[in-house]
């Protein structure tokens, strides 16, 4: 492989890294306006149009909908409930699961959890304030998420060139830096963009 071509492979290896990286970004911001409306019950259980949990159960959309929850069922999970303000996620659900309960003991520090009065009650200065930390968690959690996305495709990319190196010239690749603190680990990351994943204690991982 010439150094030419290697050049071109590398610039459509980023531009592939940037446009997903742009894509998340786009995500993240349509969610960020669109979870405003959610501060709205009626706008919440809207959501839950196929949730498989409608009566004879405590998991109702609407006791879903009170702790403050929206349904984002994907193909593998029809299940995933997230709170618009936290952005927690929990799936795995039973029918005799406390919506409040399982949200509650969760360590998300949940600003709509934690309300003293009605949303309809608050006043104009309570509402920014709490709209204020439903922006500050949202970035915080969608960046972390998109930027150890992006390094771990940067790092996928420098992989693949110095295997392809390695094995046409005998190349000895130079020692890895040190990793950034928040892309060390998968484990340390979210499981998907802007989101801590978690399960009820009924589900395959044990709650504590």
């Amino acid at each position: 492989m010439t150094t030419a071509l290697v050049k071109v492979i590398v610039s459509q290896q980023q531009s592939l890294q940037m446009e997903a990286f742009l894509q998340e970004l786009s995500l993240a911001s349509k969610h960020l306006i669109e979870f405003r409306e959610m501060y709205d019950f009626e706008n919440r259980v809207k959501t839950f149009k196929n949730w498989p949990f409608m009566g004879n159960c405590k998991c109702t959309p609407e006791n879903m909908a009170k702790a403050g929850f929206i349904h984002c069922p994907n193909e593998n999970e029809p299940d995933v409930a997230k709170c618009f303000f936290c952005l927690i996620e929990l799936e795995g659900w039973e029918p005799n699961d406390d919506p409040w309960l399982e949200h509650a003991k969760r360590p998300s520090n949940c600003g709509f959890l934690s309300l003293t009065k009605n949303f309809d009650d608050l006043t104009v200065e309570e509402y920014y304030l709490l709209e204020m930390d439903r922006l500050r968690t949202f970035l915080c959690k969608t960046g972390r998420s998109t930027i150890w996305s992006f390094e771990k495709e940067v790092a996928a990319t420098r992989k693949r060139l110095l295997d392809h190196f390695i094995s046409k010239h005998q190349y000895t690749p130079e020692p890895e830096l040190p990793v950034p603190h928040h892309a060390a680990s998968p484990d340390q990351a979210p499981e998907s963009p802007n989101i801590h994943k978690c399960k009820p204690q009924h589900s395959n991982e044990s709650k504590s």
